[in-house]
């Protein structure tokens, strides 16, 4: 019964958005910026709340992981957003041919209608609120539906929203996987995903059925690569700290390391002196997050004792030992051949597990990315600038960051997404708008228009005025 209600609740709103965006007016810029200042005030003024909801599901999520990644980047966002969206709105005129001339055109900006957001359970926080503004920014009515892993700030967040908008505007639905698998079934202007691959795919299929346009902001497995001759300590200390983040529970947090085989042991030195220095201890450091639940923990383990029955070499890189009822996990590194089958070359990680792989020649290590699936992310480390350039022409990935983890996510005027397997479309800034927009081409002919010309009964006239054109 209590499903059977939720199901009708999420219809019964949808029809509503559905209709409304069809038959009231657009929303102005002074109506957008209220409810982004709404959202805004909100994060706010609900930061310890926010913190405290996010920590009952992870049981250990680092405060200060929160504040940043989740709070900062999201206040962020809307400001930015609220910066430049009054000239994000405007029509932008463009050229048009000679030919044509008199006549003006431009593109006009317009909300797609009802939208929904589908928010996964590592960022929970972060990936509901910035696709939010960028749909809010855009003119639309949201639905958004939370993650079932995350149940308490789920619970939370959707009490809030609730208070500070009508179901008219954005809607929070909460309930399990099926609740979510007819989310997706519903026929949005546009549908946003934040998850894995494996439930993009399916995801993507329920929207085919409806010709639902969808954004895809999926995982995979973003390569580290040192190049040759580079510092060891500041690669090392910047990729544990990109792994650790969130437990390695980040969608573009480095996947595994390619290193010229020569520094393959000095590497595993300067990653444990990084690992002591950012996690002096483990399980008593509220700084270091726990693994979601004990489903995900058991998937961690699995994949290490899959490469020790392979004779992997695995390396601790803590020196702490966790209990096996922990739901944290320990920072582990393992050497990896080339070509190897485990899961650990094949899957998304999502965990502090970091494999190693070595390569002769940087246009090997450079082969091996391209040998993947599209990753979302890329990390160079290198002083040569020419070797820089070289991986950067000879590799796709969704973006790049150069000396550096996840700074590529956090400039508001790059665009954030994936590429083949790790995403379709993106968001963040002017794209998150332009996503969620309509792109609507308007020509306006002028009264003194020589179109005519072009008109039947076909003739001289038409073959002179069509070769003066083509310039013949």
């Amino acid at each position: 019964m209590r499903m059977n209600f939720e199901f009708e609740a999420m219809n019964a709103v949808f029809a509503l958005q559905k209709d409304l965006s069809r038959k009231t007016p657009p929303t102005s810029l002074l109506q957008r910026r209220a409810q982004l200042l709404k959202l805004l005030d909100f994060l706010g003024s609900k930061k310890e709340a926010l913190q405290a909801a996010i920590n009952a599901d992870f049981q250990t999520r680092s405060a200060h992981e929160t504040l940043a990644a989740e709070i900062m980047a999201s206040m962020q966002e809307i400001q930015y957003t609220l910066k430049h969206l009054k000239k994000w709105m405007k029509d932008t005129p463009v050229k048009v041919p000679y030919w044509l001339q008199p006549g003006r055109a431009k593109i006009k900006p317009q909300a797609l209608g009802c939208v929904g957001i589908i928010v996964p359970w590592n960022y929970p926080l972060y990936l509901a609120v910035s696709p939010l503004c960028a749909a809010l920014s855009a003119g639309n009515r949201v639905m958004i539906k939370m993650s079932e892993q995350t149940p308490n700030f789920s619970a939370f967040f959707k009490d809030e929203i609730d208070s500070i908008f009508s179901n008219e505007e954005v809607h929070v639905v909460n309930g399990e996987r099926s609740l979510g698998v007819a989310f997706s079934t519903l026929p949005f202007d546009h549908l946003f995903f934040t998850g894995s691959s494996a439930v993009g795919m399916e995801v993507m299929k329920a929207c085919a059925t409806n010709l639902t346009p969808v954004t895809l902001e999926l995982g995979g497995k973003s390569p580290a690569l040192i190049t040759p001759n580079n510092d060891l300590k500041d690669a090392a200390q910047k990729i544990i700290y990109g792994k650790l983040f969130n437990a390695g529970q980040t969608c573009i947090a480095p996947d595994y390391v390619l290193v010229p085989k020569a520094q393959r042991e000095d590497l595993i030195t300067q990653l444990k002196a990084a690992c002591e220095k950012l996690y002096p201890s483990l399980e008593a450091n509220p700084d270091f997050t726990a693994i979601i639940n004990q489903a995900h923990r058991a998937r961690l383990q699995n994949l290490l004792l899959e490469a020790e029955m392979h004779k992997a070499s695995i390396i601790a890189l803590h020196p702490e030992k966790l209990n096996a009822l922990s739901r944290k996990f320990a920072p582990t590194a393992v050497f990896l051949d080339k070509g190897s089958p485990l899961a650990l070359m094949r899957e998304e990680i999502f965990g502090p597990v970091l494999p190693i792989v070595t390569y002769d020649n940087l246009d090997e290590a450079i082969a091996l990315i391209n040998a993947k699936d599209r990753p979302l992310a890329l990390y160079v480390f290198g002083q040569d600038p020419l070797l820089i350039e070289h991986v950067l022409n000879n590799t796709v990935s969704g973006g790049v960051t150069v000396n550096g983890v996840f700074h590529h996510l956090l400039t508001h005027e790059l665009p954030f997404g994936g590429v083949g397997q790790s995403g379709m479309g993106a968001y963040h800034g002017k794209t998150g708008f332009d996503t969620f927009s309509q792109q609507k081409s308007v020509f306006t002919q002028s009264p003194w228009s020589l179109a005519f010309l072009l008109y039947p009964p076909y003739g001289w006239l038409f073959k002179k005025v069509m070769q003066f054109i083509m310039g013949k």
